[in-house]
Parts: C-alpha cells; structure tokens; sequence
C-alpha cells in the first residue's frame, strides 16, 4: 500500500492535462462525496484536477471527522497530530503520483475542513501552496502545532455565515487579520447565513481561482 491509500477520496479529473491540483477537505461529519460538487463550481472549466479526500476518524454522531472537538478553536491535540500526519503523507504521496508539486496546488475546506486547510497552508516548515480557501472555519490553536505567519503567505479566501451557530464569524474576522497583517491577500466575505456555503461566494471565488497561477498552468 501507498501512502495515497490513507486516506479514502474521490477524484474529478481535468478536462485535459491538469494545470494544478485542487483538493478540498469535507466538515465534520460527512465524507469525501459532499465537497465534491464544489470542485466544478471553483472550476468551471476543468482546468484543475480535483480530488476531495475522507476524514479518517469515524466517531458519533455519526460521518467522518478530522479531529475530536474539545473546544472551537482548540481541537483535541492527539487526534489533530495523528490526522496531520497522516494528511501530509497523503498529500506528498498525492503530488508524488500526479507530478502536481505543492506550488501549483491549491487547498480548501468547509468547517473542519477549513481548519485542516489553514493548518496545512500556515504550519512552519510549510511548501509555497498556491492558494488557500477557508469557508467557515478558524485557524487552530493546538499545543504542539506551531503556525507560521511570516511571508510568504499563500493568497487566502475566506467566506463565512454572519448567523453562524457552530462556529463564529469572529474566528474568520480573525483570520483575516492576523493574513492581512503579515503581508498575506486575503479574498474576504461575509454571508447572512448560518454554518453553510453561499453559492454567490463560489462564484466570486471562481475568477480569483483561476487567476492565481497554479490554474493557468503557469
């Protein structure tokens, strides 16, 4: 077995031969099935190839998660560490067995899924991804895991629910703050909607996604 076998996902292949990779984490509680529309709407004209993998935790109530919830904000240190791992490894074996390197690989997640993107993309020792999206999650804060505000900073969208029940809008408010103030380009908005992707922001998301360069090819 590879290490791409560790972690359970579904791929949407490019139209023709990928300019980049697009990979998309799920929120707690669903699988690899429930992004997976996302990737045509971000990438309208396949220009990406799209693979959305499975949490690997399956826990009540029920579905896969990325890490047991103690507190939003602070995931559980212990199942975040062990994810993580797990979750570069695939990520390298992923790039490995596409010839996609980090640089032309954009990341992005929901919920969770936004949690694991931001820790992903802002970790210290981190690769120059090409872009981050991060729909209504937080940056963590885990003893032990250290992030790394310092440019360079890949360009960040960030969307978020203002009725958002689970996890506050504040968290994103946040995180926008603290990309902006060390140099980083953030995409920002704000929905009035609670804990749920607003299709009007994917499509703003659309143009900003084609433009950075792991989309076009370049």
């Amino acid at each position: 077995l590879s290490d791409l076998d560790l972690l359970v996902h579904r791929r949407r292949e490019a139209a023709g031969e990928p300019a980049g990779l697009l990979v998309l984490f799920h929120g707690r509680g669903t699988d690899e099935h429930d992004l997976h529309p996302l990737l045509d709407a971000l990438d309208l004209k396949r220009t990406l190839l799209g693979v959305t993998p499975r949490g690997p935790l399956h826990m009540p109530p029920g579905g896969n998660h990325w890490y047991v919830v103690r507190e939003v904000g602070y995931p559980d240190a212990d199942t975040f560490a062990t994810t993580f791992a797990t979750v570069q490894a695939w990520l390298a074996a992923l790039a490995e067995e596409t010839g996609i390197p980090p640089g032309r690989t954009i990341l992005g997640g929901f919920s969770q899924g936004a949690v694991m993107t931001y820790a992903l993309g802002l970790r210290k020792g981190r690769p120059d991804w090409a872009g981050l999206v991060g729909l209504s999650g937080f940056i963590p804060e885990v003893e032990g895991f250290e992030l790394d505000l310092e440019q360079p900073i890949p360009p960040v969208a960030i969307g978020h629910g203002t009725h958002d029940p689970v996890i506050g809008v504040e968290f994103s408010r946040d995180a926008r703050r603290r990309i902006e103030a060390a140099g980083g380009r953030v995409l920002y908005r704000e929905s009035p909607m609670g804990h749920s992707v607003d299709p009007e922001y994917l499509a703003e998301i659309h143009p900003w996604l084609v433009s950075l360069p792991a989309a076009a090819g370049a």
